[in-house]
């Protein structure tokens, strides 16, 4: 369940996230512009890796790309190397194409930025916390990348941002089902 908003839009994505270089998992080599599908890529920013929130949506992602082949292609970012992006995924979803974004250029080129402590930890984040935990999902002891920086996701067609989510805090993740699948 989400407070916050979820609202289609249409922003071009910036000439120099697109020609931007990117190293990851299950990448083809080039460009941000070489991953994405003129259908649509649903750019999902992750938390750091020792986060609920991030485990959650993780699995969550998963679940519907697999039950639903007509959901956007799922392209994750994570603030790590490539190496710790391989162990964070390898039993969690081996097959995810993510980008590593140690710098956090495209966090940052997207607008994502860090927390308040009232997003971290007020009452709809302890909320969110409760129904992780629920789904069977446990903070990690191993902090990767940023532990203030919001979460992000931005559906992509033909280089636009057609719909994105806003995050009032780190676990209010969207209804899945919700977003644009395509036509």
């Amino acid at each position: 369940m989400s407070s916050s908003e979820t609202a289609p839009v249409s922003v071009s994505l910036p000439e120099d996230v697109l020609s931007r270089p990117v190293e990851g998992l299950n990448l083809v080599p080039g460009t941000l512009a070489d991953q994405l599908d003129p259908a649509g890529t649903l750019l999902v920013f992750l938390r750091h890796f020792g986060c609920i929130f991030c485990r959650e949506m993780v699995a969550d992602l998963k679940k519907i790309s697999a039950a639903d082949a007509s959901f956007p292609r799922v392209l994750l970012f994570f603030q790590g190397t490539v190496e710790q992006g391989r162990e964070f995924f390898a039993d969690r979803w081996p097959e995810a194409r993510a980008i590593a974004d140690l710098p956090k250029f495209f966090y940052e080129r997207l607008g994502l930025t860090r927390g308040s402590v009232r997003q971290m930890f007020g009452p709809r984040a302890w909320a969110c916390g409760f129904r992780a935990l629920g789904k069977g999902h446990f903070v990690g002891m191993k902090v990767i990348g940023d532990p203030w920086l919001m979460p992000g996701v931005f559906l992509v067609r033909d280089r636009q941002v057609v719909w994105k989510h806003d995050f009032d805090q780190p676990g209010d993740h969207p209804d899945w089902h919700s977003i644009p699948h395509r036509g």
